[in-house]
């Protein structure tokens, strides 16, 4: 039986937030559902896919693959319906998906873009908060480096912390993963 609650990983490239995520399911249900938001445009994007793809097979835990680039929010809520025992979930990762869901969204122009980004974050928002099984979350803090040198950077980095923010919001949970060390900082967070 698996456990209810949402959690938000987030960390910095190669932190460890993708190991620690699959850990943390594996510990709180007997079986998972891994959410791939990943597209696999080159073949160095394929290389890092096999990696993940092979830490989880290496497991022996009973993970089911499913590849959703875009209607993240539209899964989790056929998931959380159709399914009486809803399915321990990882998504991984975030920021791929607001990419994802940013390059579509691009040739709009930018107003559009940013109300669909805005649009589907808090779509995600509020899958998340009814998702009636575990959720976890993995994201990336791309706004801890330079300011972006274009503007869809700018776009993309902004949009990226809002998402994270309000997804640290509505999770019951929040981890920060730094040089593959985990710790939990919602319980510790400062109130004003």
């Amino acid at each position: 039986m698996s456990q209810q609650g949402s959690v938000l990983v987030t960390g910095g490239a190669r932190s460890g937030k993708s190991s620690f995520a699959e850990k943390l399911c594996m510990k709180r249900a007997e079986s998972g559902m891994y959410v791939a938001t990943a597209q696999a445009y080159d073949d160095e994007m394929q290389a890092r896919i096999r990696i993940h793809q092979d830490r989880r097979h290496d497991s022996a835990y009973g993970w089911q693959t499913v590849e959703e680039p875009i209607a993240l929010p539209e899964l989790l809520d056929t998931l959380g319906e159709t399914v009486s025992d809803a399915p321990a979930v990882v998504v991984d990762c975030l920021t791929l998906w607001l990419t994802n869901v940013l390059l579509q969204a691009e040739p709009e122009g930018t107003a559009v873009m940013e109300e669909r980004l805005g649009l589907s974050i808090g779509r995600l928002a509020r899958a998340v908060q009814v998702y009636p099984g575990l959720v976890i979350l993995v994201t990336n803090e791309v706004g801890s480096g330079i300011v972006p040198e274009y503007p869809l950077g700018r776009i993309y980095r902004d949009w990226a912390g809002i998402m994270n923010q309000r997804l640290a919001r509505v999770c019951d949970e929040v981890f920060l993963v730094t040089a593959g060390i985990p710790v939990e900082i919602k319980s510790k967070e400062y109130l004003i």
